[in-house]
C-alpha cells in the first residue's frame, strides 16, 4: 500500500469514528444529562492530550491576551456546546436525522464565512448549500410526520451543535497566532473540562445514577473518536492535499446512519435516506470544487497552491 493509500484509509477510518459519535451520543442521553457527560468525557480525554504532548515534546503556544479569549469562546461553541446539545437533541430525535444534520457541517461553515466574515461564495458553493438545506427539510418534514414537535426540538438542537461546530472553526481562522493541532485539541479539552463541570452543577450529577450502558459510551467517545480519531486524521492528513482531505468528511454521517441503523436498531425512511443523499452529494459538489479551485492555483503557480489541511476532529 503506497503512502496516499495509506493516507485515504486513516482519513476513512477518522471520519468513520466521527459518525460513530451520533450512536454513542444517542446511548449516552439515556442515561446522563448532557452537561454531566460533556464534563465526564473531557476529564477522560484530558489526560491522553497531555500524555501525547509529553511523548511528542509538544508546548502549549505563548498568546496574545485577545487570542486566549478566543480559545475561551472556540471551547464553549465547539466543545461544550457542540457536544451537549448533540446528547440534548438525540435525547428527542433520531440518531439517523442526527447523522443526516450532522453531514451539512461542510455547509454550514461554508454559510457562515458567507454570512458573517463576508466572503463571496462561487456558483457551486451556493448550489452545494442550497442541496444540502433542500436534503435536511426533506429530512425533518419526514420527522414532523412521525415524532411530532418534540422530534423538531431534538433536530433543532442537533443543528445547534452543528452552528456550535462552524462557530469554532469561524473563530479558529480569527486567531492571530496558529496555534498547532495537538496544542488546540489539549487546551479546547481542558476548557470544555472546566466551562461543563460548572454548567453540570445545575445538573446535581452527585445525585445521579451511573448507568453503566452510558458510562462506557462516553468512555468510547472519549478515548476513540476524539483521541484515536485525532491520531487517525492528522496521520492521513499528512500523506494527503487539503482539497482531498475534505472530502472525506462526506463518510462521517454515512457511517452515523448506518450505526443507527444496524447497532440501535432505527429504520430508514425514504424521506431520511433523500435527505442524506442531497447532503452527501452537496458535500461532494464542495469538495469537488475545491480540487478544481486546487488545479487552477498549481496552474497558476507552486506560491498560490500553499494549503493546509482541513480540520477534523482536533478539540473532539
Amino acid at each position: 500500500m503506497n503512502n496516499r493509500m495509506r493516507g485515504y484509509c486513516y482519513l476513512a477510518a477518522a471520519m468513520a469514528l466521527v459518525g460513530s459519535t451520533v450512536a454513542a451520543s444517542k446511548i449516552i442521553g439515556t442515561g446522563l444529562p448532557p452537561f454531566t457527560a460533556t464534563a465526564l468525557r473531557f476529564a477522560i480525554a484530558l489526560p491522553c492530550f497531555a500524555l501525547l504532548m509529553a511523548l511528542t515534546g509538544a508546548r502549549l503556544p505563548r498568546l496574545e491576551r485577545r487570542d486566549w479569549l478566543l480559545l475561551a469562546v472556540q471551547a464553549i461553541a465547539g466543545s461544550v456546546g457542540y457536544t451537549a446539545l448533540l446528547i440534548a437533541g438525540l435525547q428527542r430525535a433520531s440518531a439517523v436525522d442526527g447523522g443526516i444534520i450532522l453531514g451539512t457541517l461542510p455547509l454550514v461553515s461554508a454559510a457562515i464565512a458567507i454570512l458573517l466574515l463576508g466572503e463571496r461564495p462561487g456558483k457551486a458553493t451556493l448550489a452545494a448549500i442550497i442541496a444540502a438545506a433542500f436534503g435536511v427539510w426533506l429530512m425533518m418534514r419526514h420527522s414532523a410526520g412521525q415524532g411530532g414537535a418534540r422530534s423538531l426540538a431534538g433536530n433543532a438542537l442537533i443543528l445547534g451543535a452543528v452552528l456550535c461546530e462552524g462557530l469554532f472553526i469561524l473563530l479558529n481562522k480569527r486567531l492571530r497566532q496558529p496555534v498547532a493541532p495537538l496544542a488546540l485539541s489539549t487546551l479546547m479539552t481542558g476548557f470544555g473540562l472546566a466551562f461543563s463541570a460548572v454548567a453540570s452543577v445545575a445538573e446535581a450529577p452527585w445525585n445521579l445514577d451511573l448507568p453503566a450502558p452510558a458510562v462506557a459510551a462516553v468512555a468510547y467517545y472519549a478515548l476513540v473518536p476524539t483521541v484515536g480519531g485525532f491520531l487517525l486524521w492528522y496521520a492521513g492528513a499528512a500523506r494527503v492535499n487539503g482539497a482531498e482531505a475534505a472530502l472525506f468528511t462526506a463518510l462521517a454521517p454515512v457511517s452515523a446512519v448506518a450505526l443507527a441503523a444496524g447497532l440501535l436498531g432505527e429504520s430508514l425512511a425514504p424521506a431520511q435516506l433523500a435527505g442524506m443523499a442531497c447532503v452527501l452529494g452537496a458535500v461532494l459538489m464542495l469538495g469537488g470544487s475545491g480540487l478544481r479551485s486546487r488545479g487552477r492555483r498549481l496552474r497558476a503557480g507552486p506560491a498560490a497552491a500553499g494549503e493546509q489541511a482541513p480540520s477534523g476532529p482536533s478539540r473532539g
